[in-house]
């Protein structure tokens, strides 16, 4: 026919062209799948937070003790106490249980309540010895408030101090509080290391994320054994 020509592309660049066509279509969606799992991994990670001391809230004008409560003596007498952030970030979400009722009298390293958090229980114990005279309401309506601010809205009891001085003189506050929240934080990935590992090897490369950084609510979905070992690590100590 005049005007049609014949090139045969195996005697031409063609078959080049060819062999480059079906590498990309081989390899553009494994490149697109590989991504998209990065992409995934990294909205989990970043959906499930990770657990610093910046985003760990440290009141400067509050006393801390080793079990991870805290107290605060107001003008009038009475004093607040509560659990810390470092202990709500570990757990996640928790209710409260085994409260006490206004005018009862509780001694230092007394059960202070039971958070229970899905099932799994840990117990805290009092900072200060006194008389209660005030339970904190919101902890039953809106257990979601001492998330939300464990220092303002999340105190557990408001209590008449019998010895105030005597048992804080220990407690830590200020600089001194912060530089005690970093070496808890450095002792739970020494936990993580161990008590997590020995269950659930899995899940401690789950927790420890990418540089060795905890995700944060590291307990929230890990079996009893290990919070019955993080009760034993961190909240049965004298104080």
């Amino acid at each position: 026919m005049d005007g049609f020509s014949y090139n045969n592309i195996f005697e031409t660049k063609g078959i080049e062209y060819l062999i480059i066509i079906a590498f990309l279509t081989l390899i553009i969606p494994f490149w697109i799948m590989i991504n998209k799992e990065v992409s995934i991994r990294n909205r989990i990670r970043n959906a499930a937070g990770v657990l610093t001391e910046g985003i760990l809230r440290i009141p400067l004008g509050l006393l801390f003790s080793r079990n991870h409560t805290w107290a605060h003596l107001q003008k009038s007498g009475v004093a607040e106490v509560g659990i810390d952030d470092f202990l709500l970030h570990i757990t996640g979400d928790v209710k409260f249980r085994n409260l006490r009722e206004p005018g009862s009298f509780i001694s230092k390293g007394d059960l202070l309540a039971d958070i229970d958090h899905n099932g799994k229980i840990l117990q805290v114990f009092s900072p200060i010895s006194g008389r209660i005279s005030n339970t904190n309401s919101l902890l039953s309506d809106n257990p979601a408030a001492i998330n939300e601010d464990p220092f303002e809205k999340g105190w557990i009891y408001k209590i008449k101090p019998s010895g105030w001085i005597k048992e804080t003189s220990t407690y830590y506050m200020a600089n001194e509080a912060l530089d005690w929240t970093r070496t808890e934080l450095l002792r739970f990935r020494d936990f993580v290391a161990g008590s997590v590992r020995k269950y659930t090897p899995e899940a401690s490369m789950i927790i420890l994320q990418d540089g060795g950084e905890l995700c944060d609510r590291p307990l929230a979905d890990l079996p009893d054994e290990i919070w019955k070992d993080f009760q034993k690590s961190f909240l049965d100590l004298s104080s």
